[in-house]
C-alpha cells in the first residue's frame, strides 16, 4: 500500500508540473480579440494597441478580428461560447454587456456568468454632429429644426443598444422630439451618409468626429460626456446645452471566456495595465479622446454589475423600446 500511495504521490507531482508548465508557456499560438465593431472605432483602435504590444512583449501573434453587428452582439457572443483557453479575447463594451439585457428579451449570452473580466480598457464620449449643410449651430436650434419637421429627420447609430442608439433615444425622449433611428455596423460605417447629408445627424464616437469637425466637413454641437474633453476644450456638454444630468458615454475593456484559467487572465491583466501606463500609449489615447483605465478584473466586474441595473432603470423610464 505504501508503495502504491508513494507512486500515486509522484504522479500527483508530475502531472501538477506539466499543468503548470503548460499554463505557464501562455501563450504558445496565436491570440485573437475580437471586436464587435468596424476598423477604425475606438474599441478596435484600443485592441490594436494591445495587440501590438502585448506581440511584441511575447513574440506571438495577436490578431484584432473585427465582427461587426448588433451592437456588439455577435462578436460578445462568439467569446463567450469559445474555449476557456485564453486564445480568443474581447474587447467588450457597455453596449452587449450593460445595456443590451434591458433591450433584448433574450440574450445568447449572459453578462456576468459568461465571461472573466481582465481589466477595464477606456472610457470615450460620443459628439452630437450633423452635416455642415444642416441649418444649425447649436443643440436648441437642432431641437427646434426637430419639432418643426416631426419624423423627418433622422439619426444615424452604430447598433441597437450601443450608447450611440441611447444617447439619441434619450435626446429624443428629454427633447420631445420624433427623429428616425438609422442602424449601422458601427461608427464608420455611418460616416459616409452623415458627411454627404443622407442622414441629420449622429451621436457618433469623439475618435471619429473630431478630426472631421477640425476640416470642417461636420459640425459638432455638444459631447455627451459630464465633463469637457480635453481633446475638444470648447465643445459644451449636452448637459451645458439644456439637458441636465445627459451621459451616454461608451467604455470598453478586455475580457476572457468564463472559466479561463488564473493565472493566463492574472498575466493578460498585468500586461494590459502596463502598456497604458506607457507614455507613448498614454499619449496615443490622449490624441484619441479616451479616457484609460487599467482597472483590476474585481473593480471591472463590479462596474458590470453596478451598471446593468442603472441603464435598465434609463431604458424603461424613457420608454426606449427595441426597434432598429
Amino acid at each position: 500500500m505504501r508503495l502504491v500511495a508513494n507512486l500515486f504521490a509522484v504522479l500527483l507531482v508530475l502531472l501538477t508540473a506539466q499543468a503548470g508548465s503548460a499554463q505557464s508557456s501562455y501563450p504558445n499560438r496565436p491570440v485573437k480579440i475580437l471586436v464587435g465593431f468596424t476598423p477604425g472605432t475606438a474599441p478596435d483602435l484600443a485592441a490594436r494597441i494591445l495587440a501590438d504590444r502585448f506581440s511584441e512583449v511575447w513574440g506571438t501573434p495577436f490578431v484584432v478580428e473585427n465582427v461587426p453587428g448588433a451592437g456588439g452582439n455577435i462578436a460578445t457572443d462568439r467569446v463567450a461560447k469559445a474555449a476557456a483557453d485564453g486564445y480568443t479575447l474581447l474587447m467588450g463594451g457597455n453596449s452587449a454587456l450593460v445595456i443590451n439585457p434591458s433591450l433584448y428579451e433574450q440574450l445568447p449570452f449572459d453578462p456576468i456568468k459568461d465571461f472573466a473580466p481582465i481589466s477595464q480598457v477606456f472610457i470615450a464620449a460620443n459628439v452630437l454632429a450633423v452635416p455642415p449643410e444642416q441649418p444649425v449651430k447649436t443643440v436648441a436650434e437642432l431641437v427646434a429644426l426637430a419639432k418643426a419637421q416631426p419624423g423627418k429627420l433622422s439619426y444615424g447609430h452604430a447598433g441597437v443598444g450601443t450608447s450611440q442608439h441611447l444617447g439619441a433615444e434619450l435626446f429624443k425622449y428629454m427633447a420631445h422630439v420624433d427623429i428616425a433611428p438609422v442602424p449601422y455596423r458601427g461608427t464608420t460605417a455611418l460616416m459616409p451618409d452623415l458627411l454627404a447629408g443622407r442622414i441629420t445627424m449622429s451621436f457618433a464616437n469623439i475618435v471619429n468626429v473630431v478630426p472631421l469637425a477640425r476640416e470642417g466637413k461636420l459640425r459638432a454641437l455638444a459631447i455627451t460626456s459630464i465633463k469637457r474633453s480635453a481633446l475638444a476644450p470648447d465643445l459644451p456638454t449636452m448637459a451645458e446645452s439644456g439637458f441636465p444630468g445627459f451621459e451616454a458615454v461608451p467604455w470598453f475593456g478586455l475580457l476572457a471566456p468564463a472559466g479561463t484559467p488564473k493565472d493566463v487572465l492574472d498575466k493578460l491583466h498585468g500586461e494590459t495595465v502596463k502598456t497604458l501606463a506607457m507614455p507613448e500609449v498614454r499619449k496615443k489615447f490622449d490624441e484619441l479622446g479616451l479616457e484609460r483605465v487599467g482597472n483590476t478584473p474585481v473593480e471591472f466586474a463590479a462596474i458590470i454589475k453596478k451598471e446593468t441595473p442603472e441603464w435598465a432603470k434609463v431604458i424603461k423610464d424613457a420608454g426606449i423600446k427595441l426597434s432598429n
